[in-house]
């Protein structure tokens, strides 16, 4: 199969480019990986009610417990990991509200955080917190403190929605909130929670799309699940509320992934963690353990699909960058089909040491 000109140098922007007898072309998803991160839980701190999904206790696998015992817990187990010899880390507070959390709350957690930092532990500072909680003098104050990038819990930009979620805020506030957090000098993170009651796909792409537009430095994607005991469980059992199903999702989240990326945007998670007893309870939902791979493989299926149509004619084969030969074909080969359906099975695949995908044209 010789489908193999070598691109790398000639295509130099994530943008489909014609070569000899074919088209180049790049992933679109922004570079760069992550560095490992330890999470500090804040379950129901700082929240003002109890939102019609959530399910936090079970998700986190942390009960409520006191602030004090969240930052003597933080400490000692990051003292722990550097005389191990692991770390440094991102310290991540999830769960509850940070912004919202009792004064001086925030400011002691971001103090020990500046110590465990100059110790060498730890890189940088994160946290989640809702659009409403977000003043912009108090994110002034955090960012001096030594926050450095907030995430905003939007969940969506549809009015309708959040307020039959029972979020309390409206789709201005997550606006409003991003522009205050960028106007603090902090970066900006965004959490899109994809079939609430009364989502559809097509609204969920306008807020992929919204989200984009904000620029955010990541996003993750946290398709909605019923998990019981929670009040949204109560509106499934009575009949009253349906979550997407399995292929619905993969398709939308498959749409949504290639605009986030162009944004420069990092997906940083799709679909919650595995949790024992948050996976127990939960009730119906488009649940997957190979969720985030699926939507990844399908992403990618999906942009060589728009090459193959933009090539003008039937393809000979693809070269595709190593790195992608474990996703190409998707969870279980489940793929396959649709890529022959390109002409494109796996006999016309050949994967290299190579930066950028070559779609060779058939001669006709």
């Amino acid at each position: 199969m010789q489908v193999t000109p070598q691109g790398r140098g000639q295509a130099a922007g994530n943008g489909p480019k014609a070569g000899r007898a074919g088209r180049f072309f790049r992933h679109p998803e922004p570079g760069g990986t992550a560095g490992p991160v330890w999470p500090v839980f804040l379950t129901f701190k700082g929240c003002p009610g109890r939102c019609l999904f959530c399910a936090q206790p079970l998700q986190t696998g942390r009960p409520p417990r006191p602030l004090s015992r969240t930052l003597d817990a933080m400490s000692a187990g990051l003292e722990a990991a550097g005389r191990a010899g692991r770390g440094p880390y991102e310290l991540a507070f999830y769960g509850g509200v940070f912004t919202g959390l009792p004064e001086p709350w925030p400011e002691r957690f971001l103090a020990e955080a500046i110590r465990l930092r100059e110790r060498g532990l730890v890189t940088r500072v994160r946290c989640s917190t809702r659009p409403d909680a977000c003043d912009p003098a108090r994110l002034a104050r955090l960012a001096a403190a030594g926050l450095s990038l907030v995430e905003l819990g939007a969940q969506t930009f549809d009015d309708g929605v959040l307020a039959a979620s029972g979020r309390g805020h409206d789709a201005a506030a997550t606006r409003r909130a991003a522009r205050a957090v960028r106007a603090a000098g902090l970066s900006l993170g965004l959490q899109l929670l994809p079939g609430l009651p009364g989502h559809t796909p097509a609204a969920f792409a306008r807020d992929a799309a919204e989200t984009a537009a904000l620029g955010p430095e990541i996003v993750r994607l946290y398709p909605c699940l019923v998990v019981a005991g929670t009040p949204l469980a109560a509106l499934y059992r009575a009949g009253r509320y349906a979550p997407w199903d399995l292929g619905t999702t993969l398709a939308a989240l498959a749409g949504a992934l290639p605009v986030l990326w162009r944004a420069g945007a990092r997906v940083a998670r799709i679909g919650l963690a595995p949790q024992p007893d948050f996976d127990a309870a939960i009730l119906a939902g488009p649940v997957h353990p190979a969720l985030g791979a699926r939507v990844r493989a399908l992403a990618l299926c999906d942009l060589v699909a728009a090459e193959v149509r933009a090539l003008g004619g039937p393809a000979a084969g693809l070269a595709a960058p190593a790195r992608f030969a474990g996703q190409f074909f998707g969870h279980g080969r489940e793929l396959v089909p649709r890529y022959q359906a390109l002409g494109l099975g796996p006999g016309t695949v050949r994967f290299e040491d190579r930066e950028d995908f070559f779609l060779a044209a058939r001669a006709v």
